[in-house]
């Protein structure tokens, strides 16, 4: 007896298989539409998790890094700001440096003085109103690491007649970010110990010295660089003259004298380089704690002369409109021209060394901008990677999928007319 093998298909089953098989290939072919039609091979986390979870990690830097850019776009325009008025600020002050310059004129008399303190005084206020400049914003460009919206404040009694209402220093930047505002305290306060800006009186502007006497000093410098300099005010008041046995000799006795709150008290020198009978005569002064200075011209006993710090660019160029605009001869205009002139142009070197800070911050933001960029381009590849799919494999794939659902529809419709009851009967 041979063997043989009996396979019984029943047409239900079979009409089953078929439909299941064709849902599933609609379905398939549904996806890769919806794939083509998103242009992403994963539509949802399902679909690929291990995908998903990368593209969402790269879309979450991108937004990061869209927000730092606003954030640093912001700072590079205060900066920008706040180093424009920089050079503004410059610009005044080269102005009132040659209204000073012109105002040493010996032709002037005292009423053309006054009107020259007039327009100075106008530059000062634009000076003053720039330092305290907001930003688009409303916060201070000068801020340093933290200060009120105006963060200079003056003139006021006693002194210091104009302070820094915050905390000095240059804010830090980062690898993604700049500062918001400059170290206005560097730009624009005086430190007198450091910057050597003192203003030298004589006479309360010689208003004791006749304008046929012509007395004066120079500038008042760090003698001893070693040597502690407290910053206070000082009087110096000559107190003898007496000639040397040989012309071109001789010596002069005078005595320096701390000015309140100063604890210096007073005390007497002499000076042994008191040099000759013919004037102008030069007379060093050594022994103010680490200043020296020298007094020049036809010095008689009875002289004074008053070393005050300048706390501020403000103070230099009131200290100048007061000198000037209350000088009563030209050897008192002389005296406050001098010593104006010095003054500010260490004020100017201060604002032009911040803003070459300025200068640096602005080009630190266009490198943080070009890496941020390079980073954005990084991680658009990464999530176009891990979600996007590959047009020219995903047409491919719907048309291979398109032809065997056609090809199974067309069999099914075949198969579906094969049945043993349409031949009983």
């Amino acid at each position: 007896m041979s063997s043989s093998s009996f396979l019984r298909l029943g047409s239900a089953n079979t009409y089953d298989n078929a439909l299941r098989n064709l849902q599933s290939r609609q379905t398939s072919l549904s996806n890769l539409q919806e794939n083509l039609t998103s242009g992403k091979k994963v539509v949802r986390a399902s679909d690929d998790p291990t995908g998903a979870a990368l593209a969402e990690r790269a879309l979450n830097r991108l937004e990061r890094v869209k927000t730092d850019q606003r954030a640093l776009e912001t700072q590079r325009n205060a900066i920008a700001t706040a180093e424009s008025t920089l050079g503004d600020v410059t610009d005044a002050l080269q102005n009132f440096r040659e209204l000073v310059a012109s105002a040493g004129n010996g032709s002037h008399t005292a009423a053309d003085r006054k009107t020259i303190a007039i327009q100075l005084t106008g530059l000062r206020d634009q000076v003053f109103a720039m330092a305290n400049r907001t930003d688009t914003n409303g916060l201070p460009l000068f801020s340093a690491l933290g200060s009120a919206l105006a963060p200079f404040v003056g003139p006021q009694t006693p002194a210091p007649d104009y302070t820094f209402q915050g905390l000095p220093g240059q804010p830090a930047s980062s690898e993604f970010a700049i500062p918001f505002s400059l170290d206005g305290d560097s730009a624009f306060m005086f430190d007198a110990s450091i910057d050597q800006t003192y203003n030298v009186k004589v006479d309360a502007n010689m208003a004791l010295i006749p304008a046929n006497r012509a007395v004066g000093t120079d500038n008042v410098v760090v003698s001893n660089p070693g040597a502690v300099v407290s910053g206070d005010a000082y009087t110096i008041t000559v107190t003898g003259m007496a000639a040397g046995a040989t012309p071109g000799t001789g010596s002069a006795t005078y005595t320096v004298q701390g000015i309140a709150p100063s604890t210096f008290p007073l005390t007497t020198f002499t000076s042994p380089d008191f040099v000759n009978t013919k004037l102008p005569v030069k007379i060093p002064v050594t022994n103010v704690p680490g200043l020296s200075l020298n007094m020049t011209g036809d010095i008689r006993a009875g002289d004074t002369f008053t070393m005050e710090p300048s706390a501020s660019i403000f103070s230099v160029l009131d200290n100048a409109i007061a000198g000037i605009g209350g000088a009563a001869t030209s050897n008192a205009s002389s005296q406050a021209v001098g010593q104006a002139l010095t003054n500010i142009d260490i004020g100017m070197g201060k604002v032009s060394a911040v803003r070459g800070q300025a200068g640096d911050l602005l080009n630190r933001a266009d490198r943080i901008s070009t890496n941020q960029d390079k980073r954005s381009i990084q991680l658009e590849d990464d999530r176009s990677r891990a979600e996007d799919l590959d047009m020219i494999k995903g047409i491919a794939d719907f048309q291979n999928q398109q032809t065997g659902y056609q090809a199974a529809l067309q069999s099914y419709a075949q198969v579906q007319q094969l049945s043993l009851f349409k031949y009983i009967g």
